[in-house]
């Protein structure tokens, strides 16, 4: 029985035409039916407008998205999120699987990359960047990357509370979280 009970088609068509524009003529994610049963949460989530492409290449984008997910156990953002764009965004099963594992620790990782994800885990232990963080940060990203980095961890934080908050159930086709070693 799920916590709050996600809108069930027909929807009323301003909620329509939001999940049109998000979806893409994909059925609408459960995290999505969920947040428009409240107009407001449904229009303040959508108004965190990071759901389009900005200063982040998809790969780098997705790296700070699944990393941040993951980092907050959160299987279900996760899981949609490798499912929908590892493939386009060039990111192969071994750097899918590190996002969950040892991120920055893994030895694929360019040099940009390794700062992003190194920026993502300090953001998620502590809230904040060292000077030497931030330094690798400016060393490969300008100031609207660096934002919008920020930005992303912040409200993919946010989706994790949403969707571990509600105990969402893992969409069918999504990935899954790798084995963890014994």
């Amino acid at each position: 029985m799920p916590r709050i009970a996600p809108l069930e088609p027909p929807y009323p068509e301003p909620v329509r035409q939001g999940f049109d524009a998000i979806m893409r003529g994909a059925p609408p994610l459960l995290l999505f039916r969920t947040l428009a049963t409240s107009e407001r949460a449904w229009r303040k989530f959508r108004a965190g407008s990071l759901l389009d492409p900005g200063p982040l290449s998809l790969r780098e984008r997705e790296l700070v998205i699944d990393r941040t997910t993951a980092l907050a156990r959160c299987e279900y953002e996760w899981g949609v999120h490798v499912q929908i764009f590892a493939r386009a965004a060039g990111l192969s099963p071994q750097e899918v699987d590190a996002t969950a594992t040892v991120g920055s620790d893994a030895l694929s990782w360019t040099p940009a990359e390794r700062a992003l994800l190194q920026a993502v885990e300090a953001l998620h232990e502590r809230a904040t960047l060292s000077d030497a963080e931030f330094g690798a940060l400016r060393a490969h990203y300008d100031e609207a990357a660096i934002l919008e980095v920020l930005l992303l961890c912040g409200f993919y934080r946010t989706v994790a509370y949403v969707a571990n908050g509600l105990d969402l159930s893992l969409e069918p086709d999504a990935a899954r979280f790798p084995a963890r070693e014994a």
